[in-house]
């Protein structure tokens, strides 16, 4: 991944603008998630099963649908037999054997960077380590991750939980963290976690992936700038979340929306200068249109600002396009 300095701009004009952070929208393992179920389509038809939404963004969902992608909850809902495809989230262990066990053509839409957590929390079991993991709890990644092994993991939400744990400092004792946390906040309980656990495991390798940081930081460097700020995602994206709730902590007004029409013309009321991002799972499409609204209530010009110019790219499952 190629990294370009960021630096500040102040505007040479006073003029009404909309201010675009860089970067936004998809990421690598979001793009592949989403190819994997078009690719399927092509080359089998519809209809193809997905377990949970592919990502979580209702405007690449709908579209997906539109196409044949039928979105169930639970296995059970597909034929014997059918297609379906493991959301980016990715899936316990049970799972995978239900799916195994009813005959189903599997095709792994599971982000890389969480199969690379699920990794961690089935070594550090095997070595002896009692795993923490920081997440949210019901959320599919969390769920997926902690079902990787049958017991042994323990789920924490915030700082407030670290002092409840039932362990000695002596115990063997390691943690993992959901990829789509906010950066800040999980540092926090981190050092919480070292400071009660000094002999406690990290992953070799931040867990949070690089393009929630990278997200994030576009975020903080264009807050200072704006008078609002607006989110491109969906209630269920915990990126996009963490996104709106960084801005409203550096003290910016920030709003959610995953489609145009959700906007208010209210909100943009003497405000000259209105910052944009995108979180992981919301398309660049989907932005530009919001854009396109936001100018309808007053002409803005737009400006696009410097940050991390992100290549990583994740290649489909072998038994795809084998």
């Amino acid at each position: 991944m190629m990294n370009k300095q960021i630096s500040s701009h102040t505007a040479t004009q006073d003029v009404p603008e909309i201010v675009m952070a860089q970067p936004r929208g998809f990421c690598a393992g979001v793009d592949r998630a989403i190819n994997i179920v078009n690719e399927a389509l092509t080359r089998f038809g519809a209809p193809i099963y997905v377990r949970h939404e592919i990502v979580h963004n209702a405007y690449v969902v709908n579209g997906l649908r539109e196409k044949g992608a039928v979105f169930v909850e639970e296995l059970h809902e597909v034929p014997k037999g059918g297609i379906v495809v493991f959301s980016a989230h990715g899936v316990s262990q049970e799972v995978r054997q239900d799916a195994e066990a009813r005959g189903l053509q599997v095709y792994d839409a599971t982000c890389p960077l969480v199969t690379k957590v699920h990794l961690e929390v089935v070594k550090m079991c095997k070595d002896g380590f009692t795993v923490l993991m920081i997440g949210h709890a019901g959320h599919p990644e969390v769920e997926g991750t902690m079902g990787q092994v049958k017991e042994g993991v323990h789920l924490i939400e915030k700082v407030s939980d670290v002092a409840k744990l039932p362990f000695s400092e002596n115990e063997k004792l390691a943690f993992v963290t959901q990829t789509t946390l906010s950066v800040d906040e999980t540092k926090e309980i981190v050092d919480a976690l070292t400071q009660q656990f000094p002999n406690i495991v990290r992953p070799r390798k931040q867990d949070i992936c690089y393009a929630t940081q990278n997200r994030q930081d576009a975020v903080k460097f264009m807050a200072p700038q704006v008078e609002i700020v607006i989110v491109v995602g969906s209630k269920a994206s915990s990126n996009s979340n963490r996104l709106r709730e960084l801005a409203e902590k550096l003290g910016v007004p920030a709003y959610m929306v995953d489609a145009p029409e959700q906007l208010e013309a209210e909100w943009f009321v003497g405000k000259r200068r209105v910052g944009l991002t995108a979180g992981a799972s919301a398309p660049e499409s989907l932005a530009l249109s919001i854009v396109k609204k936001i100018q309808e209530f007053g002409p803005r010009s737009i400006r696009n600002l410097e940050g991390v110019v992100e290549d990583v790219t994740f290649s489909l499952p072998k038994n795809l396009v084998g």
